[in-house]
């Protein structure tokens, strides 16, 4: 029971990270250091999905998994529980590349407002 439930904690880290790197941009808006976390979370999920790499979080999951007496899974986490969430067939290399072009064109506009943000705080509000 206890390696079953450190992999659900590890899917549910997972889970987090993943909304972390996609969304994290928007803590920047209102604490600026936040993007010394966001900015590498963000690029490790756009590399994973770009790769193809199976991020250590799936296969530490996979091994908690079966040292509980499960069967793991050979797909990623994205493949394995976002993807039935949002598309009927599997992942395919196509899918993986807009995921990772999602990611990068979201947290680019976000960090495009960050600093517009910041340049008109810093000019006292007035835009310029």
């Amino acid at each position: 029971m206890g390696y079953r439930l450190a992999a659900d904690a590890v899917l549910l880290l997972h889970g987090a990270f993943i909304v972390f790197a996609v969304f994290g941009g928007l803590l920047a808006l209102r604490w600026r250091r936040a993007m010394w976390l966001h900015l590498p979370a963000a690029a490790w999920g756009i590399y994973v999905e770009a790769s193809g790499t199976l991020c250590p979080l799936t296969t530490w999951e996979n091994r908690l998994r079966v040292a509980a007496g499960d069967a793991g899974y050979s797909v990623s986490f994205v493949e394995r529980y976002l993807l039935p969430l949002i598309y009927p067939e599997a992942l395919t290399r196509e899918i993986q590349w807009w995921l990772a072009g999602i990611v990068l064109v979201v947290n680019l506009l976000v960090y495009a407002a960050v600093f517009c943000y910041g340049r008109r705080r810093r000019d006292g509000g007035s835009g310029r």
